[in-house]
């Protein structure tokens, strides 16, 4: 089962639909879709954008599928003019840019711009094997989505060079992990599978590239000075940084795991790792007891698990939670968590050299 990879049919609904009366958004949130090209034609980038705004029309429903619930936005607002703090969203292995949409109202009611890009190879709708095989690529995409917005305005107002954070789930708290400057050894990653076999995540290996012959590609700093703060939302395969590099990272942390362990991913061996080996002065983490792995992705819609099931049985766990509280109890926690993480790290902190 591809856990996260739901098919076209189910995963091709209108990323905006239905005009809503303006007293259903308690913030006005300004949306808008782009293209970051690449110098080589081979890696565009589909990034989407959510940001203050003082236009209040036409108010539409962003980020809905068949599946999972939207949130409101205004298409093609204009953006607030105040320089504001961005946060980058990175979603997980076959996931797309909804996946963490939920955070959204939370971010830009607090201020932030919000920018969610598809990793091609690794998205819904990419999943060429030649990009996939390059893992190294998804921290460069991050850092290429902020080149763009810190240099053009008009797409979602000016960025706070001071304030820039990246919240990752599963394969993108990889990604978020990359970024803050740890270094990644496939030979470790393939030693740690040899000794705590994981067929879920170790047999990810081929396809993302994790080999020996790719220890350049993987093992150089992918850190952005940029970045001053990075969440890990039930991160995955991250057993191959180096207990060293990790150990010398700076950039505070917040470290988010699963108590339900339904989608083959031990907390103790994937979160725990990163939070036993990074420096505990400027990192944390907490493990939801009652969440699962998909507990961090968007409200299902009440008749989704019967989609899913109807698609592939083994799908359905995409909604499945930890039996205690609600998907929507369970974002509430962790939307707090983040902002007040956010909050302080983003807050006076000294540029680093």
């Amino acid at each position: 089962m591809n856990y996260i990879a739901l098919s076209a049919r189910i995963l091709a609904g209108l990323s905006l639909s239905l005009f809503l009366p303006l007293s259903y958004a308690a913030e006005l949130v300004g949306f808008r879709e782009i293209t970051v090209a690449d110098a080589s034609s081979q890696r565009p980038l589909h990034v989407a954008l959510w940001y203050p705004t003082a236009t209040a029309s036409p108010l539409l429903v962003s980020a809905e599928n068949p599946v999972f619930e939207g949130l409101p936005a205004v298409k093609d607002a204009s953006p607030a003019p105040a320089a504001h703090p961005l946060v980058v969203l990175s979603h997980g292995y076959r996931g797309n840019w909804r996946n963490l949409s939920w955070l959204v109202t939370s971010l830009v009611g607090q201020g932030y711009v919000v920018a969610a890009p598809d990793h091609p190879g690794t998205t819904t709708f990419d999943r060429r094997p030649a990009e996939a095989a390059k893992l190294w690529e998804r921290p460069r995409d991050v850092s290429r989505v902020i080149d763009t917005l810190s240099a053009d305005k008009s797409l979602a107002g000016a960025v706070d060079p001071q304030r820039i954070a990246v919240i990752g789930h599963s394969l993108g708290g990889w990604t978020a992990t990359a970024l803050a400057g740890a270094r990644y050894s496939p030979q470790r990653f393939l030693e740690e599978c040899r000794l705590h076999p994981n067929p879920r995540l170790c047999g990810l290996a081929p396809e993302l590239g994790i080999a020996p012959a790719n220890e350049g590609a993987l093992g150089v700093d992918l850190r952005d000075l940029r970045i001053k703060a990075i969440v890990a939302l039930d991160t995955g395969l991250v057993r191959g940084f180096t207990p060293q590099s990790l150990s010398a990272v700076q950039t505070p942390t917040l470290i988010l795991g699963a108590g339900v362990n339904i989608a083959g991913m031990p907390v103790e061996e994937e979160s725990g790792y990163l939070g036993a080996h990074l420096p505990a002065a400027t990192s944390n983490l907490r493990v939801i007891a009652d969440a699962s792995h998909f507990s961090f992705m968007q409200l299902c819609k009440p008749g989704a698990p019967a989609l899913l099931r109807e698609d592939d049985p083994e799908d359905e766990v995409i909604c499945r939670d930890g039996d205690q509280r609600s998907r929507e109890t369970i974002h509430q926690q962790v939307a707090q968590l983040i902002g007040g993480f956010l909050q302080q790290s983003l807050t006076s902190q000294p540029p680093r050299q």
